[in-house]
């Protein structure tokens, strides 16, 4: 008896040693949806790659039709991602009028840099108010959030659109 008891005893401590991985949580899925929407190259590439060695001339390249510049799309994510991140941790957000042509806005020399600088700044305070959040909060805001990260994906395809079709995109910094 003592033999079959220390065998089930350590069957049962081996399987739950071999269960070191705990189930995904809400946190853990918006986490990993804001990282590879922000900087973790995984099946896609994430915005900082993205416009990571343009110029402020590349960035604000345009077809002759209306579709948006390299800059334009980013300012736009900066603009959105601020919006809701600031509704997300109580702050009354920027006043907006509704026109979303409006947060579609070009760069020029002395702020290009700095506006890659901002949309990694505010990405990554993405990042860390869901990591802060506790889960009730998580359950109310997990639908805006993943569609902050489906956002954020849709514009970095189309920026990397501009740059493939200019040649301004080293293939090997893309997903393999």
């Amino acid at each position: 008896m003592k033999k079959i008891l220390t065998t089930v005893l350590v069957f049962i401590v081996t399987a739950s040693f071999g269960q070191n991985d705990s189930l995904p949580t809400l946190k853990s899925i918006l986490l990993e949806q804001l990282k590879t929407t922000h900087s973790v190259k995984d099946w896609f590439v994430p915005p900082s790659l993205a416009i990571a060695g343009l110029t402020a001339e590349q960035a604000n390249w345009k077809d002759s039709s209306n579709n948006h510049s390299i800059a334009q799309l980013t300012t736009h994510l900066i603009f959105w991602n601020k919006q809701l991140l600031d509704k997300f941790e109580g702050i009354k957000p920027d006043p907006f009028d509704g026109n979303n042509k409006e947060t579609f806005t070009p760069v020029n020399a002395s702020t290009w840099n700095a506006t890659i600088l901002q949309l990694d700044s505010i990405l990554t305070a993405w990042e860390n108010a869901v990591q802060a959040a506790d889960e009730n909060k998580l359950a109310k805001w997990y639908s805006t959030i993943a569609h902050i990260g489906t956002h954020n994906a849709y514009h970095t395809g189309q920026i990397l659109y501009i740059r493939k079709m200019k040649g301004w995109w080293d293939d090997n910094n893309g997903v393999k």
